[in-house]
């Protein structure tokens, strides 16, 4: 090796590291993940102060090599590689403690391996704290990816945070974190639940003895005598063999948490006419190490099938035991066998499948992705992809299609560890964790609709997949008459308006009430306009706008009356009162009341006004306008008169 070769994970760096650990660091000297290691500045010594950063990954699932203070406010961090493989650094789980409140610091992860990422297209980190449990994305404003010269032009993932409480724990991670630890709790909660819904056992044991385990769904009635057209249908799904692609166990769950349901038709027909054979978690040594794709030996598991070793894959020969019994036997046919996988670089779900030269078989691959497809509206077309790639020899969709019977169906399920784009758009959805438990309970109902068309379950009534207890009337199917009545065809009508003219209407702008107190209106009639020749009506408006067209159209009124000041008033109803005041002689001429004054407003001074001052501040404006009406009025009447 050229010594003066520099090493890809060393950078220059403002601060260098002390050769020897504190003793807050437990020893760490550079080797596995960081245990309480805390980050001072230059110059600082002996205990640590709050604002001095105390990174942790020493934790099932964590993973966080090595930490370097570059700045006042920036740490570049190193992933921790694979046991035994420094070719695989792409998962990081740790925790941050000691913090200020209201600190701000910017992380760079920089020595990731894939270069190709959704980091690219939107992806972004979690984080959550020991006060907020549910993880959260931050944001994407917050979080760059790049080719950084700094780093020897290798891809850089920085990104911002602000510790806003000082006695929190922050935990980061790439995507959401699923444990042997928690797998066996989901697993101990679920057989309390549900203790007779599915049988529990161990398969067998990995390197460092843990449990490879399997759950078994089996409602089947089993036949007296055998018979080769009354075989039990079996599907095998395979999960975690890639320690680093949590979201599959999340699809496990929700798929057991489907099948395991009592009270749900779909579930209890899948159960009786199918074997459900689940095996949640084919690597847990690397998933409790917190590696990104090998076990603890440095082996890809995905690559391994083709070259069993009951030393190296103890997990991987187990489950080609199980396979190759039940493929043997003269009882089962197992149809299916999915490997459920999350795809680091690209988004949605799909799935990888594989050809064949025999056309009948090959069509018959395609029956499930296509069924699959119309399940999930998150179902990614672009992505699916089918093919018989030499290089892709070692992988359980490429292995199990040479050894196991035809009538096994392999296919390689993916969900993105990012998101979804909704259907004919480019909004980006990010999955959660109920996200990817809806694609196992969709994988569940997908099952349904293929042995449905296989005709390997009967079809029942839609009252019993959908029963009528606590659905409002509205949901219930109408009941069809068997005599098809004739439809009527709707005559065309034209709907028309009456005209209007605004310049024969006019609107009282003053304050006036009727005598139950609602709002009144006055308009002034005219010959030709709904007036009543001239006639004068009024009616009340309660609860409209006084300027919308239903309420300024022609209307005949009645029981008015002039007063004085040429004001419209209402009329009393009392026995021996004038239902009309045309004789009245202080009433105005009709040649005046054809031209409409002008709306007018009433401008009040609102910081000169005391208490009860508003009164009589309106008093005094109408004092002065109807005098203006009557001197207007006089001056008319005497240019006529000339």
């Amino acid at each position: 090796m050229n010594p003066d070769a520099c090493d890809p994970l060393a950078h220059t760096s403002m601060y260098q590291r002390a050769e020897e650990d504190s003793d807050d660091s437990d020893g760490e000297g550079g080797l596995g993940n960081v245990s309480r290691v805390i980050v001072r500045p230059p110059g600082h010594s002996g205990k640590a102060k709050r604002g001095h950063l105390c990174f942790d990954a020493a934790f099932e699932t964590g993973n966080l090599g090595r930490v370097d203070l570059v700045g006042e406010f920036e740490y570049d961090l190193f992933l921790r590689p694979d046991t035994c493989n420094p070719r695989y650094r792409f998962w990081f789980n740790f925790t941050v403690d000691n913090v200020k409140q209201d600190q701000r610091v910017i992380f760079n992860i920089v020595n990731m391996n894939k270069s190709r990422n959704l980091f690219k297209d939107g992806m972004t980190p979690l984080v959550k704290s020991t006060s907020r449990p549910k993880w959260q994305r931050l944001p994407r404003c917050e979080v760059f990816y790049y080719k950084s010269p700094v780093h020897q032009n290798h891809y850089v993932l920085s990104f911002a945070f602000g510790f806003d409480k000082e006695d929190e724990v922050y935990q980061f991670a790439l995507t959401f974190p699923y444990s042997y630890s928690k797998m066996q709790a989901y697993l101990n909660a679920v057989e309390l639940k549900f203790p007779e819904a599915f049988e529990r056992s161990s398969l067998g044991m990995s390197i460092q003895n843990r449990k490879l385990e399997l759950i078994t769904f089996d409602d089947v009635k089993k036949p007296d005598k055998m018979d080769p057209k009354n075989v039990i249908h079996m599907v095998v799904i395979l999960a975690r063999i890639h320690p680093g692609e949590s979201p599959a166990s999340y699809v496990v769950q929700g798929l057991i948490e489907f099948l395991a349901a009592a009270n749900q038709p779909i579930s209890k027909a899948l159960r009786e006419h199918v074997v459900f054979k689940i095996l949640p978690m084919l690597n847990p040594d690397g998933v409790f190490l917190g590696n990104n794709r090998c076990n603890v030996i440095g082996h890809d598991l995905n690559r391994s099938w083709n070259r069993l070793s009951q030393y190296t894959h103890p997990t991987l020969s187990a489950v080609m035991k199980m396979l190759k019994e039940y493929d043997n036997s003269s009882c089962y046919q197992v149809d299916f066998v999915i490997d459920l996988h999350a795809h680091s670089s690209l988004t949605g779900t799909f799935i990888y499948g594989s050809t064949y030269d025999n056309v009948y078989r090959y069509e018959r691959h395609l029956v499930f992705p296509k069924l699959f497809a119309t399940k999930c509206e998150d179902f990614c077309q672009e992505h699916m992809m089918f093919n018989a790639d030499d290089r892709k020899s070692g992988t359980a969709r490429r292995y199990f299609v040479e050894a196991l019977s035809d009538n096994v169906n392999t296919y390689t399920l993916e969900v993105s560890m990012c998101g979804y784009f909704l259907n004919g758009t480019n909004i980006l959805t990010q999955y959660t964790e109920d996200g990817y438990m809806r694609i196992g309970r969709n994988l569940a109902r997908t099952f349904l609709e293929y042995y449905r068309f296989t005709n390997i379950l009967p079809i029942p009534p839609v009252d019993e997949l959908r029963p009528r207890k606590g659905r409002p009337r509205t949901h219930r199917p109408r009941a069809r008459s068997k005599t098809r009545s004739e439809v009527r065809v709707r005559p065309k009508t034209t709907r028309a308006y009456a005209p209007i003219s605004y310049t024969d209407l006019s609107i009282c702008y003053d304050s006036a009430t009727s005598e139950d107190g609602s709002p009144v209106r006055y308009m002034y009639g005219h010959p030709g306009h709904g007036g009543g020749g001239g006639g004068l009506r009024m009616r009340p408006h309660i609860h409209q706008d006084q300027f919308s067209l239903s309420n300024i159209q022609a209307a005949r009124f009645s029981n008015l009356d002039f007063s004085s000041d040429f004001r419209l008033k209402v009329g009393s109803r009392g026995k021996g009162q004038a239902g009309s005041t045309a004789t009245d002689p202080k009433m105005p001429p009709i040649e005046m009341l054809s031209v409409p004054p002008k709306p007018h407003l009433t401008i009040i001074d609102f910081n000169q006004l005391t208490r009860g001052g508003l009164e009589e501040a309106t008093a005094g404006k109408t004092l002065e306008r109807e005098k203006e009406k009557i001197r207007r009025h006089t001056v008319k009447s005497s240019s006529r008169k000339a």
